[in-house]
């Protein structure tokens, strides 16, 4: 297993955190452990439908509409170059 120091800890945060480890009947250590277990390992990835529902409103469905290549094919498009 690894171990983790936390430095530069506010007092009152560290004071907050021995009264909750008391209130669990368990050690500063064991509480903080707790802590993070709760905080990160239980984060799930999100759907597809999730990320694609958070993206911001870009324009109108008209601004991606596809028109067809009036008459042109590939291979004169590609000719020029």
């Amino acid at each position: 297993m690894s171990s983790l120091m936390v430095r530069n800890l506010d007092e009152a945060l560290v004071l907050k955190l021995k009264r909750q480890a008391a209130r669990h009947a368990r050690s500063a250590e064991a509480e903080h452990r707790a802590i993070l277990e709760v905080a990160l390992a239980h984060t799930r990835r999100r759907s597809l439908a999730e990320v694609l529902s958070d993206m911001p409103n870009v324009g109108r469905d008209e601004d991606f509409e596809r028109h067809q290549n009036e008459g042109r094919n590939a291979s004169d498009v590609f000719a020029r170059y």
